[in-house]
Formats: C-alpha cells, sequence, structure tokens
C-alpha cells in the first residue's frame, strides 16, 4: 500500500480521464477478511471509561476466549469470552465480538485469540487528543490563496490569488478575492458546502468548546487572542464573505470550468471563476440562505473575541436573509461549459429554514423565529429528524433552536427534543445490531458513506445532550470506532492516523506531490455500493461495506471532502470533551 500510487507512474493525469479498463494494483483492492487482521478495532485506542468492543473473525471453534496483553511484556491482564458467531450483512463476515469494557486500567495492550494476536492499541484517558488535531489541521491543508506548510514536507506555495467573474454571474472582470479552503480532492470552492461545513465546527464550538479552546493547530497568526480553532474557521468564513454581492445575495461557487489535472495548486493554471446561475438575479438562495445561518453562528461565536467582526457577520447575515426570503426559489445547475461539483439544490425551504434559527438565536428578534415557526411541519408529534448533510441542513435549524438559551417554542422545542431521541434510539439498536458496530443502514453506503456515519454520531451526541443517554454516547463512539479501523477492511479511513491508515486518497496534493504518505488528517469518502466512476465500477457486487477500494481514481469511494472532516472533528470534541 505504500508504493508510488498509478496516477504519479502515469504522469498525474486527470484520474476522471482513465479510462475503466486500467488496471488496479494489486495492493489497491479490497481487504477480505480472510486475509486481513484477525482483530478490529480502534486503531489509536480508547478512553478508559467507555465501551471497548473489537469485531473479531476467523477465530478457531474451539477456543471461544480471547486475552488482553500488557505490552511489551504481553502478560495478561484480562480474559474474556468472545460472543457467539453471528453474519454481519454489509460485511458478508461472519464476526464474534471480543466486549474488553470492563478494563479501565491506562496502558498499551494487544488482542490475543485464537492463536492471533493484534496489533498494539492505547488505553488512555487522552488518546483522542492527537486525533482531533490531526483532523482540525488538516483544514489548514486544505487552505486555498496562500502559502500552507503543514511540516514534514506536506506544503504548497500561494494558489488561486484571485478570481474573475463568470459569464454565468452577469458580471465581468477580475474580483480580488481569495482564501477559503479547497473543497475536497480538486480545487474548487462551494458556498453550500462551505455552509454545513462551518457550520458544523461553529456547532462543535457551541457545544464543546472546552475540548476546542485550548487546541494549538500551528497555523499562522491571524489575529490575538482569537483561538486556533476559530481562527481557521474565519479562513473559510472570510473567503464565503467576499462571495457576497452588493444587494446581499451569494454566489454559488468559485471554480474554474472544468477540474484541472492532478497538479499541486500553485501548478493549477486555469482560471479561478465566481459561478452564478446565468440568469436575474444570478445568486442562488441555498448559497445566500446557507450563508446567513453560518454568519449568524459566527456573530454568536466571534462575539467574544472580537466585536466588530461579530457585527459584520450579523450584518452580512441579515443581508443575506433580506435577499433569499425575496428569492426563496432559486436553484442551482452548472450553466454552459462548466462542469465542476454543482452542489445542485432544488428545495431551499432546510436552508431557509436554518437561517431563520440562527438568527433567531443570535439576534431574538421576533420576525426570524415567526419565519421558523411557519415553515414547521403541522404535525409535530411525528416530526422526523435525519443527520444533517449538505443537502438537508433542517436538523442544524432544529437542534440550533431547542439548544438556545434564550426561551423559545416549549412545545417545539419538546417536538424537536423527542423527535431527535426516537431517531438516535433507531440508530441505537443498528450499532448493536451490526458486526462492525457502525449505524449506518444498507441504503447509507452511497457517495461519503463514512461522512454519514460521522453525521449519525452526531445526531447521537445531540439527543444525549438533550438528555443523558448512555446507549447513544456508546452508538456515537463505536462511529469513530469504524473510521478508526474497527471496519471489514481494517483500516483507519483517516490518513496517517492509527496503524493501518489508508494510503490513497482522490486528492490532488497528495497525488502531485513526491511525498510517500498522502496528507495526513483527511476523512475517505468511504464504502459506496453505488459506484459512479470507471475506478470503483471495477469491483464486482460486494456486500456495501466492502464496496471501497484504496485507489485515488476512485472518487465516488475515496475522496475526501472538508464536509466530511467536520463532522469527523464535532465527534472527536465530543470525544475528548468527556475527559
Amino acid at each position: 500500500m505504500q508504493r508510488r500510487s498509478l496516477l504519479k507512474l502515469l504522469g498525474l493525469a486527470a484520474a476522471a480521464q482513465l479510462p475503466a479498463s486500467a488496471a488496479i494494483p494489486e495492493d489497491q483492492g479490497i481487504t477480505k477478511a480472510e486475509s486481513g487482521p484477525t482483530f478490529f478495532f480502534n486503531q489509536i485506542g480508547y478512553a478508559p471509561r467507555e465501551s471497548k468492543v473489537a469485531t473479531v473473525t476467523g477465530s478457531g471453534a474451539n477456543d471461544l476466549t480471547f486475552r488482553l496483553l500488557l505490552s511489551p511484556d504481553d502478560s495478561v491482564v484480562f480474559r474474556g469470552t468472545l460472543s457467539a458467531a453471528t453474519p454481519d450483512a454489509a460485511s458478508g463476515d461472519l464476526v464474534r465480538q471480543a466486549s474488553f469494557s470492563a478494563f479501565h486500567t491506562p496502558g498499551r495492550y494487544r488482542l490475543e485469540a485464537g492463536g492471533q494476536r493484534s496489533e498494539i492499541f492505547s488505553i488512555d484517558p487522552a488518546v483522542y487528543a492527537p486525533a482531533l488535531r490531526l483532523t482540525m489541521r488538516a483544514f489548514y491543508g486544505q487552505r486555498c490563496g496562500c502559502a500552507v506548510d503543514l511540516g514534514g514536507g506536506y506544503k504548497h506555495a500561494t494558489c488561486h490569488p484571485a478570481g474573475e467573474y463568470h459569464a454565468s454571474s452577469g458580471k465581468s472582470g477580475a474580483l480580488p478575492n481569495s482564501g477559503g479552503w479547497h473543497d475536497a480532492g480538486d480545487y474548487g470552492r462551494y458556498v453550500v458546502n462551505s455552509g454545513i461545513t462551518c457550520g458544523t465546527l461553529l456547532m462543535a464550538w457551541e457545544q464543546h468548546a472546552p475540548a476546542l479552546r485550548n487546541l494549538r493547530l500551528n497555523i499562522p497568526a491571524t489575529q490575538p487572542r482569537l483561538p486556533d480553532f476559530l481562527a481557521e474557521v474565519l479562513w473559510n468564513l472570510q473567503w464565503m464573505m467576499s462571495m457576497q454581492d452588493t444587494d446581499g445575495g451569494v454566489f454559488h461557487k468559485q471554480t474554474s470550468e472544468k477540474f484541472c489535472a492532478f497538479v499541486m495548486p500553485e501548478r493549477d493554471s486555469l482560471t479561478s471563476e465566481v459561478v452564478g446561475t446565468g440568469s436575474d438575479p444570478y445568486k442562488s438562495t441555498c448559497a445566500t440562505a446557507d450563508f446567513a445561518a453560518v454568519m449568524a453562528m459566527a456573530a454568536r461565536c466571534y462575539a467574544e473575541f472580537n466585536a466588530p467582526l461579530a457585527a459584520r457577520c450579523l450584518h452580512a447575515a441579515r443581508r443575506a436573509w433580506t435577499w433569499a426570503t425575496t428569492h426563496p426559489k432559486i436553484a442551482f445547475k452548472n450553466p454552459p461549459g462548466v462542469s465542476t461539483g454543482e452542489y445542485g439544490d432544488a428545495n431551499c425551504s432546510d436552508e431557509l429554514l436554518w437561517a431563520s434559527a440562527e438568527l433567531w438565536r443570535t439576534t431574538g428578534e421576533k420576525p426570524y423565529e415567526d419565519a421558523f415557526l411557519d415553515s414547521l411541519p403541522h404535525d409535530l408529534a411525528n416530526l422526523t429528524i435525519n443527520a444533517p448533510s449538505w443537502g438537508n441542513v433542517s436538523a442544524m435549524a432544529y437542534w440550533t433552536y431547542a439548544l438556545a438559551t434564550r426561551p423559545g417554542k416549549e412545545d417545539v422545542q419538546t417536538a424537536i427534543r423527542a423527535a431527535t431521541k426516537r431517531q438516535a434510539a433507531k440508530l441505537a439498536d443498528r450499532s448493536a445490531d451490526n458486526g462492525y458496530g457502525n449505524t449506518l443502514g444498507a441504503k447509507d453506503y452511497g457517495w461519503g458513506s463514512n461522512s454519514s456515519a460521522a453525521n449519525h454520531a452526531m445526531l447521537l451526541t445531540i439527543a444525549h445532550q438533550f438528555e443523558a443517554n448512555d446507549a447513544a454516547v456508546a452508538a456515537a463512539l463505536n462511529n469513530l470506532h469504524y473510521l478508526l479501523g474497527r471496519n471489514c477492511h481494517g483500516v483507519s479511513w483517516v490518513t496517517q492516523l492509527g496503524t493501518r491508515p489508508f494510503q490513497h486518497p482522490h486528492h490532488r496534493p497528495s497525488a502531485a506531490d513526491s511525498l510517500r504518505e498522502p496528507w495526513p488528517g483527511l476523512l475517505s469518502g468511504g464504502p459506496n455500493a453505488r459506484p459512479a466512476d470507471p475506478a470503483a465500477r471495477t469491483l464486482k457486487d460486494l456486500p456495501p461495506m466492502r464496496m471501497w477500494m484504496d485507489d485515488e481514481r476512485a472518487y465516488s469511494m475515496n475522496e475526501i471532502a472538508i464536509n466530511w472532516n467536520a463532522p469527523l472533528v464535532f465527534l472527536l470534541a465530543f470525544a475528548n470533551a468527556r475527559r
């Protein structure tokens, strides 16, 4: 898995340009249970008092005991009995469970059963602190418009220093803006995806500030007194502000007309263009409403540290709200000649709901609350709340209303809490039934399934916030364990984290640099039972969790994205705040 990737050998051709028949290197296919490790667990380890369960495959039927060994002397510190073997539909595996939750002593350990031993992992109260720093620092690695240096050779020169208006924007000429985060494996910047990303990170700040306030990211100094976490989020917020037009509307995205080849960002010679809808009013409702919601959140989060900045954010949010409510149905589709990410959404009612809730929570002003209440379903008793995604942010609206310290409509807040707890109970049940402990249903194994696991965990932690719920906490942490190694591939789906992290993300800097390992802290999209690229389609029809390959050409399985890292940061902030 550590040899140079095929794209580098082929001269860094764009992934989409490779033929479907291109050979996949032998070390980049799925990892079958019978040829992989016997034990599947969180490769960085566990906090002492939390649930600790490993999935075991291929163990001898006559030996149902397992042992926990202290490293390095391999003395036995805990014995347990494996569960009965059960089939796991998502992976196709016959699995047993090794629970050592009753063991709490910090140290370095390995598991042993059936004559086989696992790799070493830790039990430590601070076990998740390095992971939180690594995954949040990955956003600095995604910065656009400046030189980046993560250390260890992971760096690039200043890129995309300015933009210009695309014909679809209704304007022409240069736009002297820069900044923001590269959205994913490409170098585009998209307001809609920035919205859910920054919203998730700012919610993490409001929910778990003790774990984030003193987080040191080793990023360039920006504003005195501003915590590193908020300073990094501000880098993207400032670019979002540059996308607001004079009438308050917000342009949808800033990208080249097509994706560039697999080159470092400073070598991308395509013009960075502000792309509009192609007809008056040129901005999109979803982007503008997302912007309004996030800027209202920012007004709360930054007020303690920079009052003028907070006021500027709130002013921008108000202007965006006015535009969005005046133009509530302006959808975005890529105009002719533009083939970069679309983030199209024909229904912006959830974005408007979110904006109204955030503006009410920030200001307490009745028109915003009225707009929120008027948009609610009539049957609150049967309200359904699903985990958020870029295309459905209604959960963010509901939660911000129910979590507000200012008084709201008690019956509405009660209904939101009840709906969240109902969904959390379903997810917890699913986790308990899954051979690898995750909350994903069969339909959840789509593009970005790992982000679905992280967003499910976010919902579970919010349910716990509403009412203490040990089962919800265990299910949320089980999703973390799944992402960090307790999966049928036996890989950590975060670059440079764990003993067997994946190696070949669909990520241009990781492909185009001369370094052996990919850029650190990036979450793979994960298994996708509905592959949508030529490389991924070479996989035969397998159980959904097995539909993944560690291949940078497989963008529908192995791309990275800022909105996927954000809920992982939220989950790690939750885990760190518990110690």
